[in-house]
């Protein structure tokens, strides 16, 4: 088998590498992936591995020997499923492996939020301790999360695990999401009133036509005046312009993203330099520990492809 692996420096380093996949075939490994070398390159493959790269239906007509797309991702929307699945293409993609890892670094953008260690670190090696009159200063407000109430958009694995991480704070948990939820912890609210009634908002669902854009300038009016919000799921849930304007005028006490409507971020983005808020470079998935798990899964996903037998096709 001829496999081709489009955007390998989107998941290697740190010690994860691809060599695993040498027993399946004969392997081409790139960094990246420029689309103007795309076709290029799937050139005869069977298999494609890629991350972010865009498998489109064009593509896929013009790779006639391409069998099977495998993802390093759960999501797939950079892949044109319809088309592959009317033309005999498989898809499979890694659900449930960052689960963990993505919930961690929501509470963890959460808590820098709140208690704004790193700030309060900067203030230190400012020397304002050394200058302090007093044993303890605090002129940046500190915030409990006990007895608040965290509003979860999304109550799939990672959903659920930001819950159960809240509930252990001591926080009241509301949800939103398709299907009603036997979970007697929490309580299923819609979500106008999830977004009137949270302390904290935190977005765990996938992206598609109906959640696209889904907090624009209406939803964060709604939110309460001193609410916080937390995006650790898809760039495209939020318009971008709408949360720096809810930054800029005070209505958001502070937020944190893990991820942006286009990523790398570029210079005009809207949240570039936006007060208050806390950006990481999408790696809430990215720990060794959660990359190991993800190469596991795709290594299986191929094998069960060979053998007959696909597995997590979407």
């Amino acid at each position: 088998m001829r496999i081709v692996v489009t955007d390998a420096a989107t998941v290697v380093g740190g010690g994860i590498d691809l060599a695993f996949l040498r027993e399946f075939g004969e392997v081409t490994e790139y960094d990246l992936t420029p689309p103007e070398l795309l076709l290029e390159r799937l050139q005869g493959a069977e298999a494609v591995l890629c991350n972010k790269t865009q498998i489109t239906a064009q593509v896929m007509a013009a790779c006639p020997t391409l069998k099977y797309v495998g993802l390093f991702a759960t999501g797939y929307n950079n892949v044109d499923v319809a088309y592959a699945a009317a033309h005999g293409v498989t898809v499979c993609n890694v659900p449930g492996y960052s689960t963990e890892a993505v919930a961690q670094h929501t509470v963890s953008l959460l808590l820098a939020v709140t208690n704004r260690v790193h700030e309060y670190n900067e203030t230190v090696a400012q020397g304002d301790w050394l200058r302090s009159s007093t044993f303890a200063y605090f002129p940046l407000p500190l915030m409990e999360l006990n007895g608040k109430t965290i509003g979860i958009v999304g109550y799939g694995a990672i959903g659920r695990r930001v819950g159960a991480m809240a509930r252990a704070f001591g926080m009241t948990v509301l949800v939103c999401g398709r299907r009603p939820i036997p979970d007697t912890d929490v309580q299923q609210v819609p979500f106008e009133e999830l977004l009137s009634r949270s302390d904290v908002v935190t977005l765990h669902c996938p992206l598609n036509a109906d959640s696209e854009g889904m907090m624009n300038a209406a939803a964060f009016a709604k939110m309460k005046p001193g609410a916080i919000f937390i995006n650790t799921s898809r760039g495209g849930l939020v318009v971008e312009q709408a949360l720096r304007d809810a930054l800029d005028s005070g209505h958001l006490l502070g937020a944190g993203v893990d991820v942006l409507q286009v990523e790398p971020m570029t210079e005009d983005c809207p949240l570039y330099g936006a007060p208050r808020l806390l950006i990481t470079p999408h790696i809430a998935w990215a720990g060794w520990e959660t990359r190991r798990r993800l190469m596991g899964v795709v290594a299986e996903n191929l094998r069960r492809f060979i053998a007959g037998d696909p597995i997590n096709r979407v």
